[in-house]
């Protein structure tokens, strides 16, 4: 029921909300007129740093796929500042601490098999708690480590804890930094849970509709002054197949007992008025008129009225706003699988009432997509930014919408080999266009086009363009 078109629009707005606010981590800045105990502490704080950065590149050649250059390594990697401390390190005779030997340990600790395991499992944080943990347990209590900061210029126990304290802060920053892949896979859950109850709401709305008139028809038939329309109604709106089989289906009875679903309750005279509506609409007279009395009319009178009257509702809609935040962009998308479920139920098909999701890669899509995007924006922001250079766009001008759609258009070119490029890249065209600005569309086929050619030229990019 919930198809890949709607998890890439809640992916796309929900990144874009996450993005827009997100934290943005920096490394510390040296001190201004800094104490000789400040001096110490920033000097050694970014070589400690760098050491990190060297115990990740020593890792990495004896463990293959080993996950040692996390996103912190490659962040704090690209900062000049650690990519000199880095050659410093190697050329200063003084330094004489064992990267192999420190590597060697970090490999054979708990330290990195819970980090394997905890990464494993997805849990958020893994990749920056497994370095805390290692230069506090590891680097900061190796003998040629405490040996190399204690001969550092201007060392003091004052200063060592003052660095140590400041390499803490940056991992913790860091991971703030980041903690919006978290909220914001619990924000996609919700929203796809909400897009599914608002499935059912629409067909308990045609349920409540129907029920709402067989209570107008009965009271009639008790008036005190009855005419014979009031003592022989016709019945056969209220005795619609498609809505009985609907009443007797199990998961929808059970789905809409559970989260106490009825529009009779939450607000009679939304009901009523659609009601009136419904029965003022040219389908109903159509439908009331023939001589004809069989499901498959009975169906094609729901998917005209949900097509032609309740879609369409000012009230309606309004009322649909003030439940959920979420409904604005799922409508559309939930009224065709109430158009579909209706035509099952005309089939007679044994399961008319669609599941969440086709499939268990269509389960996991949206919040793999999602972690995507977090772990290589960066990456991706590099793309764009040199694709936008020497072009008429300005970096610092474009629609941030525009920059999310091809973030995540990037992260699911990249990383799902079974999708066609041609899809995904119409897909998210299409995406900009309804909810970007007007030209999005075009400028977002011209720069994705060109960061993908320079990907495929480059053989980042392996499966094709067309």
């Amino acid at each position: 029921m919930i198809n890949r078109v709607l998890i890439r629009i809640k992916v796309v707005q929900i990144l874009y909300s996450y993005l827009l606010v997100e934290k943005k981590f920096t490394l510390e800045e040296p001190p201004v007129s800094p104490t000789k105990e400040k001096r110490y502490a920033y000097g050694v704080y970014i070589e400690m740093l760098a050491l990190l950065v060297m115990l990740s590149e020593s890792i990495g050649p004896r463990r293959k796929g080993a996950p040692v250059n996390t996103r912190f390594i490659e962040r704090i990697r690209k900062d000049d500042r650690i990519a000199s401390a880095c050659r410093r390190l190697m050329a200063n005779r003084l330094f004489r601490v064992d990267i192999q030997g420190l590597s060697d340990k970090l490999l054979e600790s708990a330290i990195f098999k819970n980090y394997v395991k905890d990464l494993d499992k997805g849990l958020p944080g893994a990749e920056d708690n497994m370095w805390r943990e290692a230069f506090n347990q590891i680097v900061m209590t190796s003998p040629d480590v405490m040996e190399y900061a204690q001969n550092v210029e201007g060392y003091s126990l004052k200063g060592l804890e003052r660095m140590q304290g400041m390499v803490n802060d940056t991992l913790s920053n860091f991971s703030t930094s980041q903690d919006d892949v978290a909220d914001g896979l619990k924000t996609l859950e919700k929203s796809l849970d909400m897009a599914r109850e608002l499935y059912f709401r629409l067909l308990a709305l045609a349920v409540d509709i129907t029920d709402l008139q067989k209570r107008k028809l009965d009271a009639n038939r008790h008036k005190y002054l009855k005419t014979s329309e009031d003592l022989n109604p016709n019945l056969k709106f209220v005795e619609n197949e498609v809505i009985e089989a609907l009443r007797r289906d199990e998961t929808f009875t059970a789905f809409i007992e559970k989260n106490k679903i009825n529009w009779l309750q939450e607000d009679p005279l939304l009901v009523e008025s659609l009601l009136k509506a419904v029965l003022q609409s040219e389908s109903y007279a159509r439908y009331m008129e023939s001589p004809y009395a069989d499901i498959h009319e009975d169906s094609e009178l729901w998917r005209e009225l949900f097509r032609r009257v309740i879609m369409v509702n000012p009230s309606f809609l309004e009322a649909l706003e003030e439940k959920s935040v979420f409904w604005n962009d799922d409508l559309d998308i939930m009224a065709t699988f109430v158009q579909k479920t209706f035509r099952r139920l005309e089939e007679g098909k044994p399961n008319p009432i669609l599941e969440k999701y086709k499939d268990d890669e269509d389960a996991r899509f949206g919040g793999k997509l999602m972690r995507y995007v977090f772990r290589d924006k960066e990456r991706y922001s590099e793309w764009v930014h040199d694709a936008v250079q020497g072009s008429e766009w300005e970096m610092e001008r474009l629609a941030f919408m525009d920059v999310v759609v091809i973030y995540t258009a990037l992260a699911e070119i990249l990383n799902f080999p079974q999708i066609p490029a041609s899809v995904s890249f119409n897909e998210y065209i299409e995406i900009a266009k309804s909810y970007s600005s007007a030209c999005s569309g075009q400028f977002i086929n011209g720069l994705l086009s060109c960061i993908l050619m320079r990907l495929e030229d480059e053989g980042v990019l392996l499966k094709p363009l067309d």
